[in-house]
């Protein structure tokens, strides 16, 4: 069984409450030690204004310094004792006998305490001490005349109204303390709700178990993902991103610095300034492509950072060339599979004639047609992926009632890199393609397409020829812009993706169209061919 945790709410009212016990309780301490002391010293500063006030009379000067026993001392100082709210004034002679004193009967009597010895021998003293009246805090004055000491003035306070000052400090500290932590279990519980809604609700547990599982999620997914604050700082970089920018040659922990200043090829200062989202963008890493997509992370209306999640564009490329190969193939069988249908039907008819020599002469005709189209575009082209997606073109075209002729004037290579292969059949696929589209839904009898490659000294050019209805000069341009199409919503990408393709080859697209409608699409691009096949 695990223990049971304390809720945070709970912890930080806790907390908070024994921190301020604890610091009501020093300054308590400090404030009560503090009182006493300042107690003290008002007691005995008053005691002893008191008895130099005592000790400065005239009366008591010379009846101390004429050693007279008469009773002016007496009445004098009860007459100040009673204007005050001191316990005893007492005068004594140099021998400690008391020239007056509360209770009159101890008068003439010797001084009892013991503390007054200083104050004999000309010292001003204090101390707290117990006399006849009971404790008292003693403040002793020496008495002069003529400048020799004649006597002492002992004035005393009793310890109970000390005491009772004490109490009543002590009892307003107590009141503010309870006050100081009610306020403050007040102030944790607010603080623990406020904490608690920033945090969503969640306990520092269910925290910690949600970061470190996105920690495990961000270290697994297979793109890399890079997160920047409103700054431009790093503050997440994964395994993938890591190694992605080792390939780059980019070294070193980039956690707090600048994006710009680690990868100055980055396009996510931008995302955070204009707060868009860019999808789909190529980047360059050092000759390094990537395939990123970057998006503003946007909390209550406010751009707090960006994200970019991106793969190696190589491993894009190898998975568009297996997709485009599966969907080669699906056309392909799907066009052969109709048309041997079709074929098969004609041959079941003839049979149920008993055409047999019609019959031998179509099986004939097939496999001639068969065979030369085949045999000339793999004896041709030495790229098996492309080889395959122009058959699977002739079939289609078939389909659509269209004339398709691929005509190689010299051998084709296999290519330097395969990334080629896949631009190859972006550009042919979607010129045959926007060919075919085109002639199905004219009016003209004879739809054909021709399409004509040549390879010389590392250069590729193929040549789109359709019978159609021609183009205006005006639109050779435009036709070639992202989401232009003459054939409804949601089209107008084959050509677009076309000219970026070109464009990546480092070649060149033309398009030309005569006076009887035909229409010639024409580009000349780059063409590696690997190195086991150069003779």
């Amino acid at each position: 069984m695990k223990k049971q945790r304390l809720k945070l709410s709970t912890l930080i009212i806790i907390v908070v409450c024994i921190v301020v016990l604890v610091s009501l309780l020093i300054t308590s301490v400090l404030i009560s030690n503090t009182i006493r002391d300042t107690i003290h010293q008002t007691t005995e500063e008053k005691a002893e204004v008191i008895g130099k006030t005592v000790a400065q009379s005239q009366v008591v000067q010379s009846t101390l310094k004429k050693k007279n026993n008469d009773n002016s001392i007496q009445a004098y100082v009860s007459d100040i004792q009673q204007s005050t709210d001191v316990r005893f004034i007492v005068v004594m002679d140099m021998k400690g006998i008391r020239k007056s004193h509360p209770n009159e009967k101890l008068i003439g009597k010797h001084f009892k305490g013991g503390d007054e010895k200083e104050a004999l021998h000309g010292k001003v003293s204090a101390s707290i001490s117990k006399g006849t009246l009971g404790e008292s805090l003693r403040s002793f004055t020496p008495v002069y005349a003529n400048g020799k000491q004649v006597g002492v003035v002992a004035v005393g306070v009793p310890m109970k109204s000390v005491y009772e000052a004490l109490a009543d400090g002590n009892k307003k500290i107590i009141v503010g303390s309870i006050i100081g932590l009610i306020v403050g279990a007040i102030g944790a519980y607010m603080l623990s709700r406020y904490i608690k809604k920033i945090l969503l609700g969640l306990e520092p547990s269910t925290i910690a178990k949600i970061l470190g599982e996105r920690n495990t999620m961000l270290q697994s997914v297979h793109e890399g993902v890079v997160a920047v604050d409103k700054e431009g700082k790093i503050n997440l970089v994964n395994k993938s991103a890591m190694d992605i920018f080792k390939q780059a040659n980019l070294k070193g922990n980039p956690i707090g610095m600048k994006i710009d200043d680690y990868m100055a090829s980055t396009q996510l200062p931008k995302v955070l300034e204009l707060g868009e989202p860019e999808r789909d963008e190529e980047q360059n890493i050092n000759g390094v492509k990537i395939l990123v997509n970057r998006v503003p992370l946007i909390v209550n209306k406010e751009i707090v950072g960006a994200i970019s999640t991106f793969r190696d564009k190589t491993e894009v490329n190898k998975l568009s060339e297996q997709l485009v190969g599966v969907q080669t193939y699906a056309d392909t069988l799907r066009a052969q599979s109709h048309e041997f249908s079709n074929r098969l039907h004609v041959i079941s008819g003839m049979l149920q004639m008993e055409h047999y020599e019609d019959l031998k002469q179509y099986i004939h005709d097939i496999v001639e047609l068969g065979s030369q189209e085949h045999g000339h575009i793999t004896s041709k082209i030495k790229d098996a992926a492309l080889a395959g997606f122009l058959i699977g073109k002739l079939s289609l075209a078939r389909e659509e009632h269209v004339k398709l002729s691929i005509v190689s004037h010299t051998t084709i290579p296999e290519p330097e890199h395969s990334h080629i292969t896949h631009e190859m059949i972006t550009i042919i696929g979607n010129l045959i393609d926007n060919s075919i589209d085109s002639l199905v839904v004219s009016a003209i009898k004879q739809k054909t397409i021709d399409v004509h490659l040549k390879y010389t000294n590392g250069t590729l050019t193929i040549d789109i020829v359709d019978s159609g209805l021609g183009l205006k000069s005006e639109l050779a341009h435009q036709i070639f812009e992202k989401g232009y199409s003459s054939k409804g919503e949601h089209r107008g990408y084959g050509l677009y993706l076309v000219q970026q393709s070109v464009e990546k080859l480092n070649g060149d697209i033309n398009i030309a169209s005569n006076v009887e409608g035909n229409v010639t699409f024409s580009v000349v691009i780059s063409y590696s061919e690997k190195e086991d096949h150069k003779w």
